[in-house]
C-alpha cells in the first residue's frame, strides 16, 4: 500500500520515513526531509512524548559526543480489525505495524442486520483488548472490511445484495457508539483483503488483483500500488459479470449467469447437492475434496474454469502482475487453480500474461483482519489524524 509522505515539514513526513523501524539520528532525518535541524528535533520530541517514536542508543560517533538514535515504536497505540463475511466474523487487535496481538473467529449471520452484529463485533474487540493487556485508551483506530459495496467516503454500505437491512447503515457511528470516539475506516471485504496481501505479502508488486471466492465472489483491484474502488465503489464486483457460455442459472442479484451463481461455494455446494453428494457450504466443499472425493474434485476445477473465463478479460483489461485467490473455497487447492490457469492462459494473450502469476493467498485466511488493520494504521498516522493523536 502506498503510504501517505505528509507535507514537507509535517509529523507525517517524519514519521513516515522511522516506520521502517530503521533507527535514525536527528542530522539523519534533516538530511532525507531538507528541513532544518531545529525543525526535525521540534518533530522528534513531539514524537518521543506521543510514545510513537522510542530512542534506540546511539550511533558510531565522528568525533564528539555520539548521536542519540531514533525509531518508530509500533506498540504505542493500537487498533482493531473487523472482516465480516455472510456467514463469519474474523476480529483483531493489532500494533501499528499490523502485527496481531489477539484475534478471534465465529460465525454470523450478517443477514441479522447492523446493530446486532456491530454490537457483537464491539464486544469482540473490548474482549480482544483486555486479552491483549490493552486499555480501551490505547485503541486509535477500527478498520471494516463488509461483504459488498461501500462508499469509503461515507464509511456506509450502498445497495450490498447479501446484507438485508444494512444498506446505508452508519457503520462508524454504530461502533463509535460501542467503542467510543475512535476513527473507523470502512470498505469492500475484497479491497481490504487486496489491501492486507499486498501491505505483508506483495509490497514490491504495484498491479495486482485479490479474488475472494467464498459465500459470494468479488475481487479488490490494486494498480500503481493502490486500491481502485471506483465511481460509486463497485470496482472489483466480479461476482455479478456473466460468465461467458455459461448456464442460466438464476442469481441473487436477479440476472441468470453470474459468475457468483455459477462458482462460488454456495453454488457448488448446491450442485454437488443435486448430484447426490450433500454439501452446504464451502467448508463442505473443501472437505470433500480433501477426502479424494472425485465429483466434488471435478465440480470444484469447473468452478475454476468459469472463474477463469471471467478473468481472462479483467487480465486482458487491468494486466495484473499477479492475481491471488482467497476465500474459504481457495482452501481447495490445486484443483480449483488449475481450473482457472487452465482458462486464464489460453484465453489471455501472451503479453498480459507473460510474468503473470495466479497463487493462493499466503496470509492463511488473515488477510481481511490485516488489511483492515493497515487501512486504520495508514489513517491513523496521517495527516491531520496524527496531529490530533499528538
Amino acid at each position: 500500500m502506498t503510504t501517505t509522505s505528509g507535507r514537507p515539514g509535517d509529523l507525517s513526513a517524519t514519521l513516515q520515513l522511522l516506520r521502517d523501524r530503521r533507527p535514525r539520528t536527528r542530522a539523519e532525518l534533516a538530511n532525507l526531509t531538507g528541513q532544518a535541524r531545529s525543525t526535525v528535533a521540534l518533530r522528534v520530541d513531539q514524537l518521543l512524548s506521543s510514545g510513537l517514536v522510542a530512542p534506540t542508543g546511539e550511533a558510531v560517533s565522528t568525533g564528539g559526543r555520539p548521536p542519540a538514535t531514533f525509531a518508530f515504536n509500533p506498540a504505542a497505540r493500537v487498533v482493531a480489525a473487523v472482516d465480516l463475511g455472510a456467514t463469519h466474523a474474523r476480529i483483531a487487535v493489532t500494533d501499528l505495524a499490523a502485527t496481531v496481538l489477539a484475534e478471534h473467529f465465529e460465525d454470523i449471520v450478517i443477514g441479522d442486520g447492523p446493530e446486532p452484529v456491530l454490537a457483537r463485533a464491539a464486544q469482540v474487540v473490548r474482549d480482544l483488548l483486555g486479552e491483549a493487556g490493552r486499555s480501551a485508551d490505547d485503541l486509535v483506530g477500527v478498520g471494516v472490511g463488509l461483504p459488498g459495496p461501500v462508499d469509503h467516503r461515507t464509511a456506509r454500505p450502498t445497495n450490498p445484495p447479501i446484507m438485508p437491512g444494512w444498506d446505508d447503515a452508519d457503520v462508524a457511528g454504530t461502533l463509535q457508539g460501542h467503542l467510543g470516539p475512535v476513527a473507523v475506516l470502512v470498505d469492500n471485504d475484497v479491497n481490504v483483503m487486496a489491501l492486507g496481501e499486498h501491505a505483508t505479502e506483495l509490497p514490491e508488486v504495484d498491479h495486482l488483483m485479490f479474488v475472494k471466492v467464498a459465500t459470494g465472489i468479488g475481487a479488490g483491484v490494486i494498480s500503481d500500488g493502490a486500491i481502485r474502488r471506483g465511481a460509486q465503489g463497485a470496482a472489483g464486483d466480479l461476482g455479478h459479470v456473466a460468465v461467458p457460455g455459461g448456464e442460466d442459472v438464476p442469481c441473487t442479484c436477479g440476472n441468470t449467469g453470474c459468475l457468483e451463481a455459477l462458482a462460488s461455494g454456495r453454488a457448488v455446494a448446491a450442485r454437488l447437492t443435486a448430484a447426490g453428494t450433500p454439501a452446504a457450504t464451502s467448508a463442505d466443499v473443501v472437505a470433500l475434496v480433501r477426502g479424494g472425493d472425485l465429483a466434488a474434485s471435478a465440480a470444484v476445477r469447473d468452478a475454476g474454469r468459469s472463474l477463469g473465463a471471467v478473468l481472462a478479460g479483467c487480465v486482458s483489461l487491468l494486466n495484473p502482475s499477479v492475481i491471488v485467490i482467497g476465500g474459504s473455497l481457495a482452501d481447495a487447492g490445486e484443483h480449483l487453480l488449475a481450473g482457472i490457469r487452465e482458462v486464464v492462459y489460453r484465453r489471455s494473450l501472451p503479453l498480459a500474461t507473460q510474468h503473470l502469476r495466479i497463487v493462493t493467498s499466503r496470509t492463511r485466511g488473515r488477510a481481511g483482519v490485516l488489511g483492515a488493520s493497515t487501512m486504520a494504521i495508514e489513517h491513523v498516522l496521517s495527516g491531520d489524524a496524527l496531529e490530533k493523536l499528538i
